[in-house]
């Protein structure tokens, strides 16, 4: 059995709906992630017998569970939308792992509440497998996002874009749920008391060292500044940085139509519902900055004389900047073998990165290649990588271990766009063996592995992935 213990469920009831999820008719367990389950003290028999089945499908509730749907707003594509909120999401509660830490459990997919906006709240099966997949991955990365505990189909079809596709639920596991929009929707309202409650709850939860909204805020910066920089390290593009999906936490949330690059360029953009490149690879630490803007308007009502306050999370707002560029350096330099690379450095990473946009060259295998000397293979034209690695090695003399930094700052695999389409098609026909590879070789992504061979590869002309799409 599950320990509920639900703080944000004792909240008014403004911030939230009471919904239970919808029963399904034919749930089958997909897939359970048994490290995960052990990390969060749950008993993992319990959880894949006939009980925990039910409960991760929607169909039985445990004791202690209390399901909710969350209230929020939020800016999408840079337009207000005062309204939106948990619309095919059902939070079922809280649990305490063995160490203190708490966790939220939601079921995504559970479907309608009354924040469906007119939706079936219903999630199909390759959504669902797609962040199964890529918040696994970038854990597994190292870089802070939301986890996948379970996958389960539903015996049901869910119809979207035309045709009717079998139906999933993803049971996902965050640090919380609560965004940027989770303030927006309250600051909109003029709801003073339940921004200072949330913003209290926001700082006991996450930043229990910070000290009033100014100290929430700055811990936001802070955080979100070194989750981008890590973002873009790893070549990854969330396609949809609305504000509501923006978590406090610093977490990675809602993986839509997200994607890792392959070819290297900062315009890539895979999302399609983002026509205009609003939130295009290179964007993201802009969008980010103009995010934490918006929750630092959120939070002036509770800093005090408003002329002040506007100054102190305008300050803290413009901290973004400084602090992603110091994580930048910090992680880019390691991805070329610097240990402590300087501002002098910044040039080098730049010059490399403008060969390869240039070139098209493949951004994880670039990079993996400058600790095995394949990086030159692929570069079209390889004089262009021989030119910079003259001055690359000439910087390197001083370092003692760039070997080893560079293994540890470069992955081997990432989840490349056309292994999960390929893995989707499979599971759709009925086949998880190719879901089971895949997560079996993403569990380690900085290691090389033989039997992996066929992850590391760049996609064919005839595989490449050039849109994604969210699901919803």
């Amino acid at each position: 059995m599950i320990e509920f213990d639900n703080s944000y469920a004792r909240l008014p009831e403004r911030f939230f709906a009471r919904v239970a999820p919808a029963a399904v008719p034919e749930p089958r367990l997909l897939a359970a992630n048994s490290r995960l389950t052990q990390q969060l003290g749950i008993d993992a028999d319990w959880l894949q017998s006939e009980a925990g089945r039910a409960m991760l499908a929607g169909n039985w509730m445990p004791d202690g569970a209390d399901p909710i749907a969350q209230a929020y707003a939020g800016h999408q594509f840079g337009g207000w939308v005062p309204q939106l909120g948990d619309g095919r999401a059902v939070l079922l509660g809280e649990v305490v792992t063995p160490e203190g830490a708490r966790f939220d459990l939601q079921l995504k997919g559970a479907g309608q509440t009354p924040f469906s906006r007119r939706g079936d709240g219903k999630a199909w099966l390759g959504p669902v497998l797609r962040e199964y997949v890529v918040s696994e991955a970038m854990a597994a990365l190292g870089l802070p996002s939301t986890r996948a505990l379970a996958a389960v189909a539903t015996g049901e079809r869910v119809v979207r874009d035309g045709f009717a596709r079998p139906g999933a639920v993803l049971t996902r596991v965050a640090a919380s749920h609560i965004r940027i929009g989770t303030f927006q929707y309250f600051a909109a309202r003029d709801d003073d008391e339940a921004l200072r409650l949330l913003c209290d709850h926001a700082i006991a939860r996450h930043y229990p060292q910070a000290e009033g909204p100014l100290g929430l805020l700055r811990a936001v910066v802070a955080a979100q500044a070194e989750l981008i920089a890590g973002w873009l390290s790893v070549g990854f593009i969330h396609g949809v940085m609305n504000t509501d999906n923006m978590a406090i936490s610093g977490e990675t949330i809602d993986y839509g139509p997200c994607a890792f690059m392959d070819a290297y360029h900062p315009q890539t953009v895979f999302s399609s519902i983002d026509q205009w490149g609003r939130y295009a690879y290179a964007a993201q630490p802009q969008i980010a900055a103009w995010n934490l803007a918006q929750l630092a308007t959120c939070l002036l009502p509770l800093m005090g004389e408003r002329e002040a306050a506007i100054e102190a999370a305008t300050e803290a707002v413009h901290g973004f900047a400084p602090a992603f560029q110091a994580a930048w350096l910090r992680r880019f330099g390691a991805k070329i073998g610097l240990a402590n690379p300087t501002d002098d450095d910044r040039a080098l990473i730049e010059d490399l990165l403008g060969r390869m946009a240039v070139e098209r060259a493949d951004f994880t295998r670039s990079f993996r290649g400058l600790s095995t000397g394949r990086a030159r293979d692929e570069f079209t034209e390889p004089a262009a990588f021989d030119q910079w690695e003259i001055k690359w090695h000439a910087r390197l003399a001083g370092e003692t271990d760039a070997q080893g930094v560079m293994a540890r700052a470069n992955p081997v695999r990432i989840p490349r766009n056309h292994r999960i389409e390929q893995m989707i098609e499979a599971a759709v026909a009925g086949d998880m063996d190719p879901f089971e590879h895949l997560m079996a070789g993403l569990a380690a992504p900085y290691d090389p592995a033989p039997e992996f061979a066929d992850l590391e590869a760049a996609p064919k002309a005839a595989e490449i992935v050039e849109r994604t799409f969210c699901g919803t």
